[in-house]
């Protein structure tokens, strides 16, 4: 619930002036638009686009207007001549959020979503005019709760955390429900026949209701993956949609490569969790991760790159060619060449009912979303890397006080220097070296944690609701069934670091050696924090993402 008022049409606002968000096109760009499409005369009351249609055109208003509404029938936004229909869903072909008709009598022009994706690929000025104006025009549906989907839910409830940050980080609008504040939820739930335990609940469209649903059951009821042809060969198949594998997204496709992305859960990898990236090229400020992977996200789709999202690799069929991926809850995906960018995850500690709290109390990414649960209160961050420094520095700004647990004797090897000069000269951030967690203790949500100063022994208990775990890094090669060679902590070897030995072993059977990023299997890649020796950083996952790429194509076309 943000406070906006849903009931008026979308408006120009200081962040999203109406010439971005609703531009009014020139005759010459009408004229090339027109070139590409079809003009066709409709009536008022036709009703162009149905919520929750799968193919959804694009429409140019030529006279006349059109009216955009959404499942509840609140007025959006009315096209007049010169202006454009639709926003992301345009470009990631994913079913329509809103239904639109035909309010005044006119002529549009029509372009199916080829044709638009042909258009924002060949045409720079259009290209940059409508891509603005889809991703304003998705960011005001987030900031309204104007959308398709109702969340009922409880922060109480770890589910309705995971299904909120999925929602968020895939980027589709939402309006929540909290089950514990709202006076009318009970209405509600008795209309749809949800007991409490269904919670968290999620309604799509006004209809299907999915009680505590699983990210893929959510993206199979909105859609998410209708525009994807499983059956095709790709020529580049990337596994993992973090920044290496988005990266690579974005070069292959650019580069007239039949890109798919399959993705386990949400784009963006660690890297989309993170509150804030200061110390990446061009972005003196910073920006966060989610918004630095969802500008990528759109990037590579613009370019054709078609990406599965809640599909998770579950074999790598490397006796073969083509290769092939096998998915949760799918067949198959074959492809002429293979880039892996699983990434990893953070390692988590040896405590008994760990995994009891996760999402009630244990994170393991520090967004706003989190740092609205622990307002004012302490918290504790586990952890001596950058991700640890830069979500202490963020939840300071909200919380009552934050303890920094680390193992080590310091910051100085395992963090940036800017990091560390925040750390030291913030007041709320307390640093506690060679510190750990031994005990997490609550009913339902994380309520009390035990640590121990390994120095000298001593327990103490804190009364404290919120723990950030951010500690190493565990390679997600589990999937890959010894198809690959491994080094000894399970990261997948590439290029110089293969011998002789790992090569003959692999089978590898070309004259020529494995390339620079290549594993053991010949157009088998591995880029980002899955490979062995990776540098921890996004620029560095970013590079290695589009090398990759260069060497696919000495692959495909030798």
């Amino acid at each position: 619930m943000n406070g906006l008022d849903k009931s008026l049409p979308l408006q120009p606002t200081a962040s999203s002036p109406g010439d971005r968000l609703f531009p009014t096109l020139t005759d010459a760009q009408v004229a090339r638009i027109a070139a590409r499409g079809r003009r066709r005369p409709v009536a008022r009351g036709e009703v162009l686009v149905e919520a929750g249609a799968k193919a959804v055109p694009f429409f140019l208003v030529v006279s006349g207007a059109l009216q955009v509404s959404d499942a509840a029938a609140t007025l959006i936004v009315t096209h007049r001549p010169g202006q454009f229909s639709g926003e992301v869903s345009m470009i990631t072909g994913r079913r329509a959020m809103a239904t639109m008709r035909v309010t005044e009598p006119g002529e549009v022009i029509e372009l199916n979503r080829e044709q638009l994706l042909a258009l924002v690929q060949t045409d720079a000025e259009l290209s940059a005019i409508l891509m603005r104006a889809f991703m304003l025009r998705r960011l005001e549906l987030i900031a309204r709760d104007l959308g398709d989907v109702v969340v009922l839910g409880s922060t109480h409830c770890a589910g309705t955390l995971r299904v909120k940050e999925f929602l968020t980080r895939n980027g589709h609008p939402f309006h929540y429900i909290d089950l514990d504040r709202d006076a009318d939820a009970q209405e509600l739930l008795d209309q749809f026949h949800v007991r409490a335990a269904d919670v968290p609940v999620l309604i799509c469209r006004g209809d299907a209701v999915l009680r505590n649903p699983s990210n893929a059951q959510i993206a199979e009821c909105l859609g998410f993956n209708d525009a994807i042809d499983q059956t095709r060969v790709s020529d580049l198949l990337i596994v993992g949609a973090g920044p290496a594998g988005l990266a690579a997204a974005v070069y292959g496709a650019s580069e007239g490569l039949d890109v798919l992305v399959l993705e386990s859960n949400s784009p963006g990898g660690q890297a989309g969790s993170s509150s804030r990236i200061e110390n990446y090229l061009g972005f003196p400020t910073g920006i966060s991760g989610l918004d630095l992977t969802g500008r990528a996200y759109a990037q590579a789709q613009k370019f054709g790159a078609q990406i599965m999202i809640a599909k998770a690799a579950t074999r790598l069929a490397c006796d073969r060619q083509p290769y092939g991926v096998q998915i949760d809850g799918g067949p198959g995906i074959a492809a002429r060449a293979v880039i892996i960018a699983t990434g990893a995850e953070y390692r988590k500690p040896p405590l008994e009912n760990l995994s009891q709290f996760e999402g009630a109390g244990v994170y393991y990414g520090a967004t706003p979303m989190e740092a609205q649960l622990c307002l004012a209160e302490e918290v504790i961050v586990v952890g001596g890397g950058n991700s640890a420094g830069q979500a202490a520095v963020f939840l300071a700004q909200t919380a009552k006080r934050v303890h920094m647990l680390v193992r080590g004797d310091g910051l100085a090897d395992t963090m940036s220097r800017y990091l560390i000069r925040r750390i030291d000269d913030n007041p709320a951030i307390g640093l506690l070296t060679r510190t750990e967690i031994v005990a997490l203790d609550g009913n339902g949500h994380l309520e009390r944690v035990r640590w121990r100063d390994n120095s000298n022994g001593n327990v103490e208990t804190h009364d404290i609701r919120h723990v950030f775990m951010m500690t190493g890094a565990v390679p997600n090669t589990g999937w890959l069934e010894r198809c690959l060679v491994l080094d000894d902590k399970g990261f997948i070897k590439t290029g110089p670091e293969l011998s002789q030995a790992d090569l003959s072993a692999a089978g590898w059977g070309l004259t020529r050696p494995p390339y620079l990023l290549e594993t053991s299997r010949p157009g088998v890649f591995a880029v980002g924090d899955v490979r062995g020796g990776n540098i921890k950083r996004v620029a560095s996952a970013v590079g290695e993402g589009s090398i990759a790429v260069a060497f696919v194509h000495q692959v495909l076309h030798p």
